[in-house]
């Protein structure tokens, strides 16, 4: 067992990290190819005349309080830029909403079944174990925390994010243009980095002093790799490492100051999420603070004026959050009761033989695996119809998924390729009825509803990884709980397909230039254009 001080320390880290164990002497799991050789790194360089873009991804950012945020003069920054540029208030997210997802769809332009990271929790066939990026206080006293730890900081970029999809940072090196990530999750290039272990971590999760990763020519990720040599007062223990706003918004500013900034910066401001999680949707003490940060960011321009002179800003959500209701009972949803026929793998352990279910909990979205080949996925979903707070239960039969909802026998079948053509040109052969899915079709034309690009996302989900699994969702205002994960009532969650997890908002200002959609998964080749135009 580990002592209380070693998982205090590890859990202080992970609970900061944005994302929201191995025994003494057990092995983690480690992909070897996904540690190279350190290299030392040469100053980023923008081609003279090129403007350069800078992305700033605020966590859990929308539209309705930060609208209300500006009316009430709470946001000036963004005020300005939004006063300065275009405002686009429904940008569809990725599925599972949830960050570590959402973000490897922004970086790879493709959503999870071609960039293979499924969610924030997820059971890993290949090697019979949970995975986590994150978890709750309570879990973290069960799990595996050292083994969270790499995978959140190395082995989700260097090995679980697909290594056959190439990333921008990737794209962007292949083009001899340099690149910077600032506290984001998902940050793979082509640059070989040390990552430096906090001492307090090195000790408690056993890590070794550095762990060597592959990411864009100008790398910053809190504790672990800072580009300003003062950025220590933002890395303290009791500043959450540097996953902080203020981190963010130094390490940005540095590189403004001193001449700098590469062709594409994304930085992440992290902190309105955790408010949003505490307080509900419509709080704005975490938009207040991100405009604080990116107040900091213009300023080391001289004048506001002269930062949308020389720069192209995009300022942008990931995903939504949903209000969910202050009761334990009525909000929340008991996984392992309703499934409670079966044997649920409990998560202290890696699952046995003898297990038949194991459950990877993502807020308002779950993936409930079968792992005993004897059980047809279409029981488990029978006995998750018993439940009308689900919103959608969605299996694979053969190469069609198959649409359930709790409280109801209605269904939908659909598959890709076929007759009908959704508003973003994709085709698809649907069966059932379209209602399951708030879909409309009519004269082969398919348009969606409450769930914006279901098909793609839900499909993106079914894909992500091996194994035999159903999904799972919940209406609005209600959350999914399984075995020791965290709650948020009367806060905010996210994770399903709902629109009210999935619509963000998206500010540009010094160009033009629109993506082919409004859409996450068509934010990076759009990117790539801009960071090929002039205007």
């Amino acid at each position: 067992m580990k002592s209380k001080w070693t998982s205090a320390i590890l859990s202080l880290l992970m609970l900061s990290l944005p994302l929201s164990g191995c025994k003494p002497g057990e092995k983690l799991h480690i992909q070897e190819k996904s540690l190279p050789a350190p290299l030392l790194t040469e100053q980023a360089e923008t081609t003279p005349g090129e403007k350069p873009v800078v992305l700033i991804l605020i966590d859990s950012l929308m539209d309705k309080p930060l609208q209300e945020a500006i009316r009430q003069g709470r946001a000036p920054a963004l005020a300005f830029l939004r006063e300065k540029g275009h405002y686009f208030p429904r940008v569809v997210s990725s599925f599972p909403t949830m960050s570590v997802t959402i973000d490897s769809t922004l970086l790879t332009g493709t959503y999870a079944d071609q960039h293979h990271v499924p969610g924030l929790s997820w059971y890993s066939e290949q090697e019979k174990r949970m995975v986590y990026y994150g978890y709750g206080p309570k879990e973290a006293m069960k799990i595996d925390q050292p083994q969270v730890l790499l995978d959140a900081i190395q082995q989700l970029n260097q090995s679980q994010l697909n290594p056959q999809v190439q990333t921008i940072h990737e794209a962007l090196a292949e083009q001899g243009k340099d690149s910077a990530s600032i506290n984001a999750i998902v940050w793979r290039g082509k640059t070989e980095h040390t990552l430096q272990i906090p001492h307090l971590i090195e000790i408690a999760a056993q890590l070794p002093e550095e762990l060597r990763v592959t990411g864009p020519k100008l790398l910053s990720y809190a504790a672990f790799a800072q580009l300003d040599p003062n950025q220590k007062r933002h890395t303290r223990i009791w500043r959450k490492y540097g996953m902080n706003d203020e981190f963010s918004a130094q390490e940005t500013a540095f590189l403004i100051a001193h001449d700098r900034l590469p062709p594409l910066t994304i930085t992440y401001l992290p902190e309105n999420d955790m408010e949003v999680h505490g307080k509900g949707p419509l709080t704005m003490e975490g938009i207040e603070h991100a405009d604080k940060a990116l107040q900091t960011i213009l300023d080391a321009f001289g004048s506001w004026d002269q930062a949308v002179e020389q720069v192209r800003w995009i300022v942008m959500g990931d995903s939504a959050q949903n209000a969910v209701q202050d009761e334990r009972q009525a909000a929340t949803i008991d996984l392992p009761g309703l499934l409670a026929p079966y044997r649920i793998a409990p998560i202290s352990r890696p699952p046995q033989t003898s297990d038949q279910i194991v459950i990877a909990a993502n807020e308002r979205m779950a993936y409930v695996y079968a792992l005993d080949p004897q059980l047809p996925l279409s029981a488990v979903a029978a006995q998750l119809q018993r439940e009308p707070r689900l919103d959608v239960i969605a299996r694979k039969d053969g190469q069609s998924i198959v649409i359930t909802a709790g409280g109801s026998n209605k269904r939908v079948t659909y598959k890709p390729g076929g007759p009908l053509q959704d508003e973003y040109g994709q085709t698809w052969t649907v069966t059932g009825d379209p209602k399951v899915l708030d879909m409309t079709v009519s004269k082969k034309r398919l348009t969606y509803g409450k769930y914006p690009d279901a098909l793609a996302r839900l499909y993106g989900a079914m894909n992500s990884h091996p194994g035999r699994y159903i999904i799972a969702t919940v209406q609005p205002g209600y959350e999914l709980m399984a075995e020791s994960s965290p709650m948020h009532l009367g806060g905010g969650a996210h994770g399903s397909l709902h629109e009210a997890d999935s619509l963000v908002p998206l500010l540009v200002t010094g160009t033009d230039s629109r993506p082919k959609s409004l859409r996450i998964v068509d934010l990076k080749e759009w990117l790539l254009r801009l960071v090929n135009t002039k205007d």
